[in-house]
């Protein structure tokens, strides 16, 4: 019988994300993957094999989950710059989609990962692109991140480009085999959930196939829905109806439906996804640098609509980094409903449970709790940039006291902290990621430092590509 692979975690302030939202000094001890004891203070002598991470002076938080990205278009970033969505995509993203090789495509996704193990996220719903999505899952397989991964689907006639456009049995046929294959793969830590792109590029025969294949599989459906006032325009003159109001007479909406963006919803809608516990995934630095608007999430959460945060993707943020999507989701709301509109706490809980809750791994991830995977990550509060008030129980070196003022520490999390401050990530119990004084330290070989050279290769081949087709 294999040895248990066992690890502690010690010193640390434990933001555990728990229903009482405590903060409290303490040890981790993970068996196999799972959180199976949390303690005030380490056995005198740890078993024989345990591995060990002193985090004296660090807060241990679950790891960040973003519940809408996009790691085909790591590679794009800074490429696709002040424009609209519906031209954004028309002229930049889908050409450049339609340019990845099977390479290119796991290199941008492992771009795309490695700056999400480094900034705290250890989760993610991603929304490939038509082709190659296998290396997509594999770059996930490789890396240790924990993903929801769906092949895009376009097949729509009319309103996509040749160049990405499928037959709705081709696509389909595609989708249902990698579900065959990866779906549950490594423990759990790996699925596969369906992601027509939105209702634009999508025929009803597609989408209520899809709708289908949800309620049979359980899988997650992935969308995109009312970001943009000149695509809900079309959508109305394409169906005659409303994103959310056509996606559920099709049979969408459910808690198995994550809708990215809603920005521009009726109150008609905003029922709709309250009655069928459909969730929200809050993108606000995409929403603000597409012109889109501002999803009114203060009232999504007043009315109980649960809601998770998404970077998007790296041409229209430009950044992986939740904890921007924090701050932000903290902050656009105030001028709008005041200062309270959105509270840090409520921000790390959208970052951290609504997320979990999004892709249905409520039981599974998002706090630090007993039996609950081990995804979490160290974050130095202490870092000068931060510079977490003392009330917090951090000294730097030193185990940590008890939080005299957790508040304090979670608006440091929420309004100062970035994800520079992360010092290591967890998924399953494993270190993935730690920042080291010359180089940061990734689990995955893949991830070794030669992979910006391949990258910045990767990237000229897609430009040269995408050049041919605009």
């Amino acid at each position: 019988m294999a040895r248990a692979r066992e690890t502690w975690i010690l010193n640390g302030l434990l933001v555990t994300q728990d229903s009482a939202r405590t903060v409290r000094p303490g040890c981790l001890r993970v068996v196999d993957g799972t959180i199976t004891e949390i303690l005030s203070r380490p056995p005198k002598k740890l078993p024989a094999g345990a591995q060990r991470f002193d985090a004296a002076g660090l807060a241990i938080l679950p790891g960040l989950v973003q519940a809408h990205v996009h790691l085909c278009q790591t590679l794009f970033r800074n490429l696709a710059d002040d424009l609209e969505l519906l031209e954004w995509l028309r002229t930049r993203i889908w050409p450049l989609e339609a340019s990845h090789t099977e390479e290119t495509l796991y290199l941008s996704a492992l771009a795309g990962i490695a700056e999400c193990l480094s900034t705290g996220t250890t989760a993610v719903l991603d929304m490939g692109t038509v082709k190659h999505t296998e290396a997509v899952l594999q770059a996930v397989a490789d890396t240790g991140i924990r993903a929801s991964v769906g092949k895009c689907l376009m097949d729509h006639p009319e309103t996509t480009p040749t160049f990405l456009r499928e037959s709705s049995d081709r696509a389909l046929s595609e989708a249902v085999e990698l579900h065959k294959r990866w779906n549950g793969r490594d423990g759990g830590r790996i699925a596969v959930s369906y992601a027509p792109r939105f209702v634009v590029s999508c025929t009803e025969g597609l989408l209520k196939k899809v709708a289908s294949l949800s309620r049979d599989q359980g899988a997650v459906i992935h969308t995109h829905a009312s970001e943009n006032r000149s695509e809900i325009e079309l959508v109305r003159k394409l169906t005659g109806r409303d994103n959310v109001e056509y996606l559920h007479g099709l049979g969408f909406t459910s808690p198995r439906l994550v809708l990215a963006h809603c920005v521009w919803l009726t109150d008609a809608e905003k029922k709709l996804l309250l009655q069928t516990g459909t969730h929200v995934a809050h993108c606000p630095g995409s929403n603000l640098k597409l012109a889109s608007g501002v999803a009114p999430v203060p009232e999504f959460l007043k009315m109980g609509i649960n809601v998770a945060l998404g970077c998007d993707g790296a041409p229209c943020n430009n950044s992986l980094d939740a904890f921007g999507e924090m701050r932000l989701a903290a902050t656009v709301h105030k001028p709008g409903f005041g200062p309270k509109a959105v509270r840090a706490q409520e921000a790390l809980d959208l970052a951290t449970l609504g997320g979990a809750k999004a892709l249905g791994w409520e039981k599974t991830i998002g706090s630090l709790e007993v039996g609950k995977r081990a995804d979490f990550f160290a974050i130095d509060l202490l870092d000068p940039a931060v510079a977490a008030p003392v009330t917090t129980g951090l000294k730097p070196g030193a185990p940590a006291g008890p939080a005299k003022d957790p508040a304090a520490l979670i608006s440091s999390l929420v309004y100062a902290a970035s994800g520079a401050q992360v010092r290591a990530t967890w998924v399953d119990g494993r270190l993935v990621y730690r920042k080291a004084a010359t180089a940061p330290w990734f689990l995955s070989t893949a991830l070794k430092s030669p992979l910006m050279g391949r990258i910045h290769s990767a990237q000229a081949k897609v430009l040269q590509r995408a050049s041919k087709l605009v």
